[in-house]
């Protein structure tokens, strides 16, 4: 995990770049998620990892499942495919957006829950906590079934822990003492 953020973070950033000086940052955020969307797939994935196939044929043809006609898109697909990087779109549009929000002074929640959250409750959740917060939140549901029940939300390096193992935890802590 860290290793592939490593890896992808100078393409995220270049990416970023020239869509900042573009003014495009919602366009190639969206391009970043179909490409990503794409780099997930199980057939492709077995096609970026052929060795039969050359790295133009394979960025050939994630340009054309991606449907859109930039070059300067085009070259940046070229390039991962050059350097065997295409598996990392998902990272590189992940990180893409977290600059994106950075720069719009938006913060990501990610909220671990023991079960599945609906939208609203997502949005009731968000709203909350961007009172507590005082600042604009963009929020990434994981299910964490070791919580039991409950919520655990981290934002930034502030964690929020009001799930069931939390309040258990504390609860050991204060008996032991």
């Amino acid at each position: 995990m860290a290793e592939s953020v490593t890896i992808a973070r100078p393409y995220a950033e270049a990416a970023y770049r020239v869509a900042k000086e573009a003014g495009a940052q919602g366009t190639w955020s969206q391009r970043l998620q179909k490409l990503a969307l794409i780099a997930q797939d199980g057939d492709m994935a077995s096609v970026m990892g052929n060795p039969q196939l050359s790295a133009e044929q394979i960025a050939n043809l994630v340009i054309s499942l991606c449907e859109d006609n930039d070059p300067v898109l085009g070259n940046f697909v070229r390039t991962l495919a050059e350097n065997r990087r295409l598996a990392l779109l998902p990272e590189i549009s992940r990180l893409f957006d977290l600059a994106k929000s950075q720069e719009e002074g938006i913060k990501e929640a990610v909220v671990h829950s023991a079960f599945p959250i609906d939208d609203t409750q997502v949005k009731a959740l968000v709203q909350e906590l961007e009172a507590r917060f005082g600042t604009k939140l963009t929020a990434r549901v994981e299910i964490d079934a070791s919580l039991i029940g409950g919520v655990r939300v981290t934002v930034g390096d502030q964690v929020l822990d009001a799930s069931v193992r939390g309040k258990l935890d504390a609860m050991a802590v204060a008996l032991n003492n």
